[in-house]
């Protein structure tokens, strides 16, 4: 089915990948995404989280690297700018973040394979639709597209997301207790606090939406709404599970935090 770009593989991966949003949205109704605090074995094998994680991401920048230079305009100027900006991205969360994890004893094994292996279809799927529509159908894609509105304003929403999620991780990975062989779960998480923490329960989830909603508009594709969509699709429902279960588990848990979108929700 050609309806994007006239090209009936793409468009017809694309139309998959918004159909993988939809099922991902149902699925999410009833399932909790089986890794950090909600590790569960009810889905088979687990992994060290630092493990699981880069498995997990490893197929974006793969995917991407290699239908990237197989295009006919990969070293056009915006098209590299695009790469860079997407190595910057994935360096930092599918090789720096997952080694800079602090994992604790007795609770190494919390990132279900079953995560890794549906990761992998959307990172890959989201490596794939990406670099080919840089390099190959991105018509608008010449040097007036840096000065362009879109990408401008794009660029400066990603980047402010980015850094949002990157402080947010850092304010977690350093505020987190170690613990004891066998203490319960719970024991090992305490209320973060700072930053974008004092209005919300997971600014490392609103930061990595925001980023998204920057990349989908500076490169103005729906290739970047797909990764957008599948983003908000994962992380709001968790949001909400991470706030519920700060709740539960703290007494003296902020009143006005919220769980994801600050004052309101």
């Amino acid at each position: 089915m050609a309806w994007y770009t006239g090209n009936i593989t793409y468009d017809t991966l694309l139309l998959a990948a918004f159909g993988l949003v939809f099922f991902t949205i149902i699925g999410m109704c009833f399932v909790k995404t089986p890794y950090g605090r909600f590790g569960t074995e009810r889905f088979g094998i687990r992994l060290d989280p630092r493990l699981g994680w880069f498995l997990m991401e490893l197929p974006a920048t793969l995917s991407f690297l290699f239908f990237f230079f197989r295009g006919r305009n990969a070293f056009d100027a915006v098209p590299l700018v695009f790469l860079a900006v997407w190595i910057v991205h994935y360096a930092n969360r599918g090789f720096i973040f997952p080694l800079k994890m602090r994992v604790d004893p007795g609770h190494r094994r919390t990132f279900n394979l079953a995560v890794v292996m549906s990761g992998w279809i959307v990172t890959a799927l989201h490596g794939y639709l990406n670099a080919v529509y840089f390099t190959e159908f991105g018509v608008r894609y010449t040097l007036h597209w840096l000065a362009d509105p879109r990408f401008i304003v794009g660029i400066a929403v990603y980047y402010a997301g980015y850094l949002l999620n990157i402080h947010s991780d850092s304010v977690i990975r350093n505020l987190r207790p170690r613990q004891t062989e066998g203490e319960p779960r719970s024991g090992r998480y305490s209320i973060p606090r700072g930053g974008a923490f004092t209005y919300v329960t997971s600014p490392q989830y609103l930061g990595e939406i925001i980023a998204w909603t920057g990349f989908a508009v500076f490169t103005w594709s729906l290739a970047g709404v797909f990764i957008l969509a599948i983003t908000a699709a994962n992380l709001i429902p968790r949001a909400r599970e991470n706030h519920r279960w700060y709740r539960e588990h703290f007494a003296d848990y902020p009143a006005s935090r919220r769980a994801l979108v600050p004052f309101l929700w």
